[in-house]
């Protein structure tokens, strides 16, 4: 089987995907380890045996929904590549919004140079907490998570971009694990309703982790944990930032205001205009 070959069989074979090209491409190149262009240039190019096999192995699992970035075990996230693997949630484009979120504030504020101290609450693969410390360099960050094998993996990360210096990793369940106020709270938390869970792509639930992914009966409990230790936790004139699902933005805006009701509360929107950040910004009087 050469490459022109390789990528021919490979779409057909992922004909349900709603990207079959790609898939099989991005198998390819993590099989070959050569770029696009190359294989573009050269599809006469034989695997080989090995190759082959590796190959069709891959195929035939994300034929059956396996998701393609633990089968390649790395996923992009702001630019950057991050290790992955069952035991976390696959960083999503539209977490990225949760970055940019936090940086505009930090800029509008002039808060952008001072020596914070961030919490990133169930932390998953790590891509916030590590995309934060290269991005804000004098900021101590904090990443939790209620998974060990989370934090295994996350440690990995945060060795492989080089700042597991800056990082502690933290086992716990939300804040519980911490005893200081942080200047800032950010988290991808579950927010998949019960009644929304049949609705999930099949690759999600058959693989994905569900303790990052269910949110109890409205998708908001663990929310409303997080929100409630917060109280008491959060720093005078720190700021929360929330991902959340598509259909919360007014119902979170409201529990939060029920909890911080001096704070300035707003929702923000993604690309496709779907609810998708809530940001909590106190007074520090």
């Amino acid at each position: 089987m050469n490459i022109g070959q390789a990528l021919v069989y490979g779409q057909k074979e992922l004909k349900n995907s709603d990207s079959p090209y790609l898939d099989t491409r991005l198998i390819l190149e993590f099989i070959t380890q050569v770029s696009h262009g190359q294989l573009i240039a050269d599809p006469d190019r034989v695997l080989y045996p090995v190759e082959t096999s590796i190959f069709l192995e891959l195929v035939h699992r994300a034929a059956r929904f396996e998701p393609i970035p633990y089968l390649l075990r790395s996923a992009p996230f702001y630019g950057n590549e991050f290790i992955v693997s069952p035991s976390v949630l696959i960083p999503r484009p539209e977490t990225e919004l949760l970055i940019d979120s936090v940086v505009e504030y930090l800029w509008e504020t002039g808060r952008e140079d001072d020596k914070l101290t961030v919490v990133d609450v169930g932390t998953g693969s790590g891509n916030i907490a590590i995309t934060l410390a290269k991005m804000l360099p004098k900021a101590d960050i904090v990443a939790i998570d209620i998974s060990k094998e989370a934090l295994i993996l996350a440690k990995q990360n945060a060795d492989w971009h080089g700042v597991a210096n800056r990082i502690g990793l933290i086992h716990g369940d939300l804040l519980l694990p911490i005893d200081f106020e942080p200047d800032l709270i950010v988290a991808n938390l579950p927010y998949v309703a019960e009644d929304e869970w049949s609705l999930l792509d099949r690759s999600v639930r058959l693989f994905e982790p569900e303790i990052a992914l269910n949110g109890g009966n409205t998708g908001m409990k663990i929310i409303s944990d997080l929100l409630d230790q917060a109280e008491d936790q959060l720093a005078l004139g720190g700021a929360i930032f929330l991902e959340i699902g598509w259909q919360q933005g007014t119902a979170v805006r409201q529990l939060a205001a029920s909890v911080f009701p001096r704070a300035t509360i707003s929702v923000r929107s993604d690309l496709s205009d779907l609810d998708r950040i809530v940001s909590i910004e106190t007074s520090p009087e």
